[in-house]
């Protein structure tokens, strides 16, 4: 039998169908109903198309699960790395890259983090990916105090508390706006790095949230 290769362009008879609005669909499927819901009848019932369409763009059911991993990677792990690792003149500098990600879900959307989160604990393949970008994403931020000259410990532990109380945010759900949290930020930021920041440092970033 002769495999045809999933494509990118609309399938046959489906030209209003993508593989991006299969990717789309079955990225909020997993966010609002977990991962036992991203099922492919399910998924085209939703989009008004049949089966072949879903086999014109993927493999299988996993390939489209493989693609959901690694848009998740592709967002939020990346988006924590690059940003741990932009150029800063100061550590102030430097943490409020980081806290970009936290106040645009654009770049790191919390909700999908939690759901793949959840999908780790019925796969150990995932678990393993979640663990290395736990990894990856605490190593650029651990660099990152490394770099504006926090002996190796400081630098572990700070990245560790930094990362895991936004983390604990998410995962306990809490409602705090974030113009509550802002409000907070000088403190948060002497927290983090045991130095004072600016009026500057505090306008800049009090500038990037109204312009989200």
């Amino acid at each position: 039998m002769i495999m045809i290769a999933p494509q990118a362009e609309p399938a046959p008879g489906n030209i209003k169908v993508t593989r991006q609005d299969w990717i789309d669909l079955a990225l909020q499927t997993l966010v609002s109903d977990g991962i036992e819901s991203v099922r492919v009848l399910t998924l085209g019932q939703k989009l008004g198309v049949s089966r072949s369409s879903f086999y014109w763009y993927f493999q299988s059911r996993q390939d489209l699960l493989d693609q959901l991993l690694a848009h998740w990677h592709d967002t939020n792990t990346k988006a924590i790395v690059e940003r741990a690792k932009r150029p800063a003149e100061t550590i102030i500098k430097a943490v409020l890259n980081v806290f970009e990600c936290w106040a645009d879900e654009r770049l790191f959307d919390p909700r999908l983090d939690f759901a793949v989160r959840e999908w780790a604990r019925r796969s150990d393949d995932v678990r393993a990916a979640i663990d290395q970008a736990d990894n990856d994403r605490l190593g650029a931020i651990r660099e990152m105090y490394r770099r504006h000259g926090y002996p190796e410990e400081d630098a572990f532990i700070r990245a560790r508390v930094l990362y895991y109380m936004q983390i604990g945010y998410y995962v306990l759900d809490l409602k705090e706006p974030v113009e509550a949290r802002v409000s907070h930020l000088a403190a948060y930021l002497r927290a983090f790095t045991g130095h004072e920041p600016s009026e500057a440092d505090v306008a800049h970033f009090m500038h990037f949230i109204a312009a989200r």
